[in-house]
């Protein structure tokens, strides 16, 4: 693969601003302890932000898009072996996205 077919692979087009770019204290406390961690949260803003909803179900991604065409609230559940799952969050003015633990919510 050429140098610029790779650069076209990772640069995808934000669908939606994300607004102020928030976390709770546990993501934060683990950005700060984990490199690895904080490439994959880094990596799931991307796919949020490009509709990419991550492992959600069928259902609840049918759901964000009519969310994104209607201006509701966004939600992505991001997985990874070795990685805690996180969901991404966009309140429905676009004002603010939220980056969580389940059971943070």
């Amino acid at each position: 693969m050429s140098e610029r077919s790779d650069m076209t692979a990772i640069v995808q087009p934000m669908l939606f601003p994300l607004g102020q770019q928030l976390m709770t204290r546990g993501v934060a406390n683990r950005l700060v302890e984990d490199e690895a961690f904080a490439r994959f949260v880094a990596e799931s803003m991307r796919r949020h932000a490009s509709g990419d909803w991550g492992d959600l179900g069928e259902e609840d991604k049918q759901e964000n898009a009519f969310a994104l065409a209607n201006g509701f609230r966004l939600l992505s559940a991001y997985e990874r072996e070795g990685m805690p799952k996180v969901w991404i969050v966009t309140e429905r003015d676009r004002s603010a996205t939220t980056v969580l633990f389940p059971e943070e919510y």
